[in-house]
């Protein structure tokens, strides 16, 4: 099926959805659109110059006049009846969509904005070697030496053979506020990192032993090379009281020093979680309170929890309070409230890392949910 296929039968589903007075709780990129697709689509909804020429469409349509040409084709002859329910189906997923596309695009703002440099995060990390050393790793810089290098983006380590009962190395990655980046561990194993996180781990594995890592703190998304492919040794990662064994390959594990749960999210594959008796299965997400020590079960649509990998944000009924935390750790700013009751205001929607920050503030606020908002330097005050 065609990418354009693809994206005309799913909105003649959600239109045609809207027609029959079906509810839809959520507009969502369905499961068949795969990353390529899901890459092309937001390209071109980002794309400045064709943000531009939607603008002027958009300014171009007569809405009233072509609401009242679609009234009169709904009534017309049963034997024509089908074909209009597509044209009316189209209609409004064409107005959805620019309705979208403008919700989430750059806009003018009246809102207060004095003196910002605020900057989309980047790739950026520092390595701290077994001797203490720290590298600041850019996606302008690389980095080469011995068995690591770093092309900008993520940092590769190359297997070597380790003596038993050797003493094992560590290093450390650690990823700033407003930056990400990846490691290929020596096993093939790698991980992503998102802002604001550390992860500790072994320059080698030792064959015979599990292949153990440490998240410090922060938000990581696993693909764990399998235990066949390693000489049967398993893999497990440590964070914050919080143990998970991997049997099998991906996950996200997220563990900010300031957030009392520790969330583990299952995409493929089967992990188990501080000795819990039944392993996760795909779709799943435990959370483990560090306070109470209890843990509970969830199903979870793990495409939204993962989804910053992949360069988006995705919230689902996520409060503001919530998101600003989000969005804070990305770009590097401080968020306040001056009016508590907008905190627990709930959004859905998908919207890009990639986005400046005032595009987004300004897409909420033309919500109407909030009043206003208001950015001095790196400090946004929402209100």
């Amino acid at each position: 099926m065609s990418r354009l296929t693809k994206i005309l039968t799913y909105s003649k589903k959600i239109a045609n959805s809207i027609l029959f007075g079906k509810k839809i709780s959520d507009i969502e990129i369905p499961k068949t659109f795969n990353e390529k697709d899901t890459e092309y689509i937001f390209s071109n909804l980002f794309n400045s110059s064709k943000v531009n020429e939607r603008k002027k469409l958009k300014e171009s349509i007569d809405k009233n006049a072509a609401w009242k040409h679609i009234e009169k084709s709904i009534f017309r002859s049963k034997r024509k009846k089908s074909y209009w329910k597509y044209a009316v189906a189209a209609s409004i997923a064409l107005l959805i969509s620019i309705s979208i596309i403008f919700l989430k695009k750059e806009q003018t703002s009246n809102s207060t904005l004095v003196k910002s440099n605020i900057l989309i995060g980047s790739d950026k990390a520092t390595l701290t070697l077994e001797d203490g050393t720290k590298i600041a790793l850019t996606n302008t810089s690389g980095y080469n030496d011995n068995n690591i290098k770093s092309n900008g983006k993520e940092i590769i380590y190359k297997k070597r053979e380790v003596k038993p009962k050797s003493e094992i190395k560590y290093n450390y990655l650690t990823i700033p506020r407003g930056g990400q980046f990846a490691v290929l561990l020596p096993d093939s194993t790698k991980v992503w990192l998102n802002s604001e996180s550390q992860l500790k781990y072994p320059t080698q594995f030792i064959e015979g032993e599990t292949r153990t890592v440490t998240l410090i703190y922060g938000e990581a998304y696993f693909d764990v090379s399998p235990a066949s492919k390693n000489n049967g040794d398993q893999f497990k990662v440590i964070s914050d009281s919080n143990e998970v064994t991997v049997l099998g390959t991906e996950f996200n594990i997220k563990a900010y020093n300031n957030e009392d749960i520790v969330y583990t999210t299952l995409v493929e594959g089967k992990v188990i979680v501080n000795g819990l008796n039944n392993s996760l299965q795909p779709n799943q997400q435990s959370l483990y309170n560090k306070k109470s020590k209890q843990i509970v079960v969830k199903p979870i649509d793990a495409e939204f929890e993962t989804s910053w990998r992949k360069g988006l944000f995705r919230f689902k009924g996520k409060p503001l309070k919530e998101i600003v935390i989000v969005l804070s750790r990305w770009y590097n700013v401080d968020i306040s409230f001056n009016n508590e009751k907008i905190k627990n205001i709930k959004f859905t929607g998908t919207l890009s890392r990639n986005q400046q920050l005032e595009s987004i503030l300004s897409s909420i606020k033309d919500t109407g949910f909030i009043n206003d908002y208001k950015i001095e330097e790196n400090n946004i005050e929402i209100k």
